[in-house]
């Protein structure tokens, strides 16, 4: 399975953890995933903007338009109360299944 393929599955996740570092636009959500993640996880606009979108209309996140450091007009998002409780019970599922996992790869055959 290509590692898009488990990114897609994650992709609130980390565009909720993003965002609990502190408000962002777009273009630095995706940056940030890629910084912390060390260039393994690369987040495309066509998969980031719907899901931001889709959060949004959720209520997990706001956004509002402000200026860029270059005076270009970029949406900036951020966690509302309801996001940060979601990421809360994202992050537990997601480190339940990623132990269940590790279980069974470092299960010895009978």
């Amino acid at each position: 399975m290509p590692k898009t393929d488990y990114l897609q599955g994650a992709l609130d996740l980390l565009i909720l953890k993003t965002l609990a570092l502190g408000p962002n636009h777009g273009w630095g959500i995706q940056q940030r995933i890629r910084q912390v993640s060390r260039e393994t996880l690369s987040v495309s606009q066509g998969s980031l903007y719907p899901a931001l979108h889709r959060l949004e209309a959720a209520g997990v996140l706001a956004s509002e338009m402000t200026s860029s450091d270059n005076n270009r007009r970029a949406r900036v998002y951020r966690l509302t109360a309801a996001g940060r409780r979601r990421l809360e019970a994202e992050a537990a599922d997601w480190r339940q299944f990623s132990l269940a996992i590790r279980r069974l790869l470092q299960a010895e055959g009978s």
